[in-house]
């Protein structure tokens, strides 16, 4: 059976049905008859080949082909409930929002800026990462609904994008309390030659250190670059080495006393931007989010 030749009003039936648990209640819901509704349920089975439903006395239970195709027809049925919301400009049922963020971002901040829709049972969240250019045609293509960045966007006339400024968070020099705990240094002016794990080539922070380390004719001992920031928080709680990073990529280790800040630096500070397509069907949940961003969003 190809796709064309599947009809989804039988399915939509199967669904009520299957949802309600009832013959008669999803007739009436349907406002038809019991028969109506058992004739199209019949189709369906005889285009599937396989029997949906089974009885057990006076009820209707579920075959393992039920429950597979009672998956897809929430799935189907429950998009197209949340696209008439959308169109509608108002939330039905269930609200899916598209997260994307660069791959040099913090998983600590990703997760302080989605936290307020965390306990929201009506958001069913998506989240990916990658590369910004990636991410951004993903965008512009309507398969994601934000990307979070640490750096800003060029404009582009041919596809008009919009960047929102979150916050921003100032560049910590981090390490092991147990051998840094009443330390202090400046940045860059004490690093000469310092053991040192660094963010990879391609984050936002690592040109503006290498700018300073240079300008001051200092030459730290590069011991890892991390591109990932969930790896670069390891290495800092582990290596025993010095770690130049945002605060928030380690804001549980220095609650608990691990590590303690050693230096840090007024020109250095990364910056949080939420990048959208504008479009006239609003994302309330998404709005809500942008709206409640604090200035600095890693300090809670």
């Amino acid at each position: 059976m190809q796709l064309e030749q599947f009809n989804f009003h039988h399915l939509f039936y199967f669904w009520r049905v299957a949802k309600l648990g009832h013959l008669t209640q999803a007739a009436e819901e349907l406002h038809t008859s019991q028969s109506a509704v058992s004739a199209q349920i019949r189709q369906l089975e005889a285009r599937i080949g396989e029997q949906l439903f089974a009885r057990e006395g006076r009820r209707l239970v579920l075959t393992d082909t039920g429950h597979l195709v009672l998956a897809y027809a929430d799935n189907i049925f429950g998009l197209g409930q949340e696209m008439l919301g959308r169109l509608h400009g108002r939330s039905a049922g269930i609200t899916r929002l598209r997260v994307g963020s660069v791959a040099t971002m913090s998983r600590n901040y990703q997760e302080n800026w989605i936290r307020p829709v965390l306990a929201d049972p009506s958001v069913v969240l998506t989240l990916e990462s990658g590369l910004l250019e990636g991410l951004l045609a993903r965008l512009v293509q309507h398969q994601l609904d934000v990307v979070l960045a640490n750096e800003t966007i060029p404009a582009n006339p041919d596809s008009p994008l919009h960047c929102s400024f979150l916050g921003r968070q100032s560049i910590s020099l981090v390490g092991p309390a147990s051998k840094w705990a009443s330390q202090s240094l400046r940045i860059p002016e004490d690093l000469d030659g310092v053991d040192i794990a660094l963010p990879g080539p391609r984050h936002a922070l690592r040109a503006q250190f290498d700018a300073l380390c240079a300008s001051a004719g200092v030459s730290p001992r590069l011991r890892a670059e991390v591109d990932d920031m969930a790896m670069l928080r390891l290495i800092a709680r582990d290596s025993g080495w010095l770690t130049v990073l945002p605060e928030v990529v380690v804001q549980d280790e220095l609650r608990a006393g691990l590590l303690v800040i050693v230096g840090q630096s007024a020109h250095l500070e990364e910056r949080f931007y939420a990048i959208t397509k504008p479009h006239r069907h609003r994302i309330e949940v998404l709005e809500q989010l942008l709206a409640g961003a604090p200035e600095s969003p890693a300090r809670h």
